[in-house]
């Protein structure tokens, strides 16, 4: 199994790689919208893709998706947003018949990201972490907080 780990930088990095005892063990690389410092473990197997700010770059960003999802044939495309999720959910499942995942980010308390509710419809498996947000996702999964 192959996942393609997809996220913004910051904070969203941060709660996607609470997830990696998840994924630590399969092959997985990384999408980041912006340049970063990386730790060890991601040197050598992290993309850049251009930063959307819900403008034109988010066609871009669908090209992104689907030349690195063609080259790399992951079987999961997992995310805890923000910009470059919907892009690749949408390219990753509907092109190319991948899984998604994923988790609507902790800073969403009282109601959804516009990420999380685009990806609501998206995801195969939707995770949030405020049982607050339940009456948002029905047929989602309360997960806890992953930090």
């Amino acid at each position: 199994m192959k996942i393609c780990v997809v996220s913004s930088c910051g904070g969203h990095l941060t709660e996607v790689r609470c997830l990696k005892p998840a994924y630590a063990a399969y092959e997985h690389f990384y999408v980041l919208n912006d340049k970063a410092s990386l730790p060890a473990d991601m040197k050598g197997k992290t993309y850049f893709i251009a930063h959307s700010e819900r403008d034109w770059k988010f066609f871009l960003n669908l090209w992104e998706a689907f030349r690195l999802l063609w080259k790399e044939k992951p079987d999961i495309v997992l995310s805890t947003g923000a910009g470059p999720a919907v892009p690749f959910a949408v390219v990753g499942r509907v092109l190319f018949g991948m899984r998604v995942i994923f988790v609507e980010t902790i800073t969403r308390i009282n109601n959804p990201s516009l990420t999380g509710r685009f990806m609501y419809w998206l995801a195969h498996d939707f995770f949030y972490q405020w049982e607050s947000l339940r009456s948002f996702f029905p047929n989602a999964r309360y997960g806890g907080p992953l930090v």
